[in-house]
């Protein structure tokens, strides 16, 4: 019986492998001009159908990938570390702390080089969504994860992140505004190689180290003690888990801004075809994680041409019923 579930949920991974292959292939030749692969092999490299495809649509589809998969494992993550259905960088203030150091970031005048201006909002994500992170975490023991003190949290931390980047849009001029209103609402606009590069070379191994971790989050599930008395390090993990998810939320809220719910919904429904054993979810959610996003990209791009929808806007639209159906079904629970 195990072996067929094993072999079933490895088809299953297959299946949604190809899928995204042909889903990327297909988002590069969708947009505002419309492209065929045919059309493309046909056309000299240095053509404007060429250049169209290989330094607009091919980033742009890379980046949709790589940041749908750092959002959807971490909040695998996040669910599993805090044993919280509800648990995810956005509810929670982990990618508005991220996105406050970011606009801090973007309005110092400081005068870098290149490729010191490429890596400093990444740094300062970084920061600020570890230290929110940290401090959700610790509060999350004190409450003893009750949700509702979670969510009362996240609230007050996005409140008081948007507060400050209001301030500073206050402050800025009009460049930095306009910069400020786009990357606050969510976008893929700013794929280009150097930026699809950063974000591999640090979601890519970040994301395989953290499926290690599937074994001890499937612990963790037990509880604290009974992970520690089953020889699990926890302190250690926790700690590991925490810098990872904050590598993952910092990486893609720089260069993207806020993309709200991925992480909240794509680990449901994974969890709803694998079941919650970690070696399968955090797998699952990276590859559908990376699907949700590009084609939700993909309409943000074809919906309303020549403009274009922020793809942040559109998963806040897709995830906030799931959210409002959560609330409700745990509600449901708790007074049944």
């Amino acid at each position: 019986m195990r072996v067929s579930l094993s072999l079933n949920r490895q088809i299953t991974l297959l299946i949604l492998v190809i899928l995204l292959v042909i889903s990327a292939i297909a988002a590069t030749q969708l947009g505002a001009m419309k492209l065929s692969l045919t059309e493309i092999w046909q056309q000299p490299f240095d053509s404007i159908v060429w250049q169209v495809w290989l330094t607009i649509r091919v980033p742009r589809v890379l980046l949709a990938l790589l940041i749908g998969a750092a959002l959807a494992v971490s909040g695998t993550i996040m669910q599993g570390l805090f044993r919280n259905p509800l648990a995810d960088p956005g509810l929670l203030g982990i990618s508005s702390g991220a996105g406050l150091m970011v606009a801090l970031a973007l309005l110092l005048p400081l005068q870098l080089p290149l490729f010191a201006s490429l890596w400093l909002p990444v740094i300062a994500a970084f920061i600020g969504s570890l230290l929110v992170t940290l401090l959700i975490f610790q509060l999350n023991k004190v409450s003893q994860g009750q949700l509702s003190r979670l969510l009362l949290l996240g609230i007050a931390i996005n409140a008081l992140s948007g507060s400050f980047i209001g301030v500073l849009s206050w402050l800025s001029d009009d460049q930095q505004l306009r910069q400020l209103s786009l990357w606050g609402m969510g976008s893929l606009a700013q794929a280009q190689w150097p930026v699809v590069g950063i974000c591999a070379l640090i979601i890519i191994p970040t994301s395989l180290l953290l499926l290690r971790s599937a074994r001890a989050l499937n612990l963790l599930q037990l509880g604290e003690e009974d992970a520690f008395y089953s020889g699990l390090d926890v302190l250690r993990t926790q700690q590991y888990l925490l810098i990872g998810n904050a590598l993952l939320v910092g990486t893609a809220v720089s260069f993207t801004g806020i993309i709200g719910f991925i992480g909240l919904v794509i680990p449901h429904l994974v969890r709803m075809v694998f079941g919650s054993d970690h070696r399968w979810l955090l797998p699952g959610s990276m590859i559908v994680g990376g699907l949700l996003l590009l084609l939700s990209d993909t309409l943000a791009r074809t919906l309303v041409q020549p403009a274009e929808m922020p793809v942040g806007l559109l998963t806040s639209l897709l995830g906030a019923p799931w959210f409002f159906m959560l609330i409700l079904k745990r509600l449901k629970a708790s007074y049944a």
